[in-house]
């Protein structure tokens, strides 16, 4: 049965040149049309109640409101509306957290036009849409849960070097130590303590060292530059 229309879409990503690629690719198809885009997700939210289109093409990380979060949002109030996640990363943890608020599918930023369109028609027809290894690590997922309930990492937007690092400022070390101790650079180290907190949506080092105790991060740990006992 063919649809009344084109597939419409809405595209969230914060990156212009991202969406413009995305656009390009998607309107060189006949059957799917471009119904807006949004840099943020508060935005994409917004966008999706009033347009209200088939398919949302949601990047995760996003500034402000992370792409999990308006996902979930977008799912449960607008149960007609497929979410595909975009995201550079195969990351366990954020497809974890992206099927967990809904998301329909998961795609990788780099994918080729043919699957993008793909994997467009396959969300508007309610169908999921995950790659092969993908789709193994679901099937682990879910043997995994047939057995002992497994515990969500936790902090899901965070990628698994930003958890490490959290952790790591929950436990007490500075960005040198925390630098020297994981082989990155200070500045890199500050980069992604800046990330975290706006993924944690806090102001302060303090209060995400509070979020992150209180989630069980921050296990004591020896600074790099104690010296060993006993020599």
């Amino acid at each position: 049965m063919s649809r009344p229309g084109p597939i419409s879409v809405l595209l969230v990503d914060d990156h212009p040149l991202m969406r413009q690629g995305l656009r390009a690719v998607l309107s060189a198809a006949d059957d799917i049309v471009v119904a807006g885009e949004a840099g943020d997700g508060q935005s994409a939210v917004e966008l999706a109640a009033e347009l209200r289109p088939d398919v949302v093409i949601m990047d995760l990380q996003l500034p402000g409101r992370h792409g999990t979060d308006a996902t979930q949002e977008i799912v449960s109030s607008q149960p007609g509306i497929s979410v595909l996640a975009l995201t550079m990363f195969e990351d366990d943890d954020m497809v974890f957290a992206a099927i967990s608020a809904g998301a329909s599918g998961y795609l990788i930023k780099g994918a080729n036009g043919a699957d993008i369109v793909a994997a467009v028609r396959a969300a508007a027809a309610g169908q999921a849409v995950f790659g092969a290894a993908l789709a193994q690590r679901l099937r682990t997922w879910f043997a995994a849960a047939a057995g002992p309930h497994p515990q969500a990492a936790p902090f899901p937007q965070l990628t698994k070097r930003e958890r490490e690092i959290l952790d790591c400022v929950a436990a007490g070390l500075s960005n040198a130590q925390i630098g020297q101790q994981m082989f990155l650079s200070v500045k890199t180290i500050a980069n992604n303590v800046s990330n975290i907190l706006a993924k944690l949506q806090v102001a302060e080092r303090s209060a995400a060292i509070v979020a992150a105790r209180e989630a069980g991060l921050g296990r004591p740990a020896r600074r790099p530059d104690d010296g060993a006992v006993g020599q």
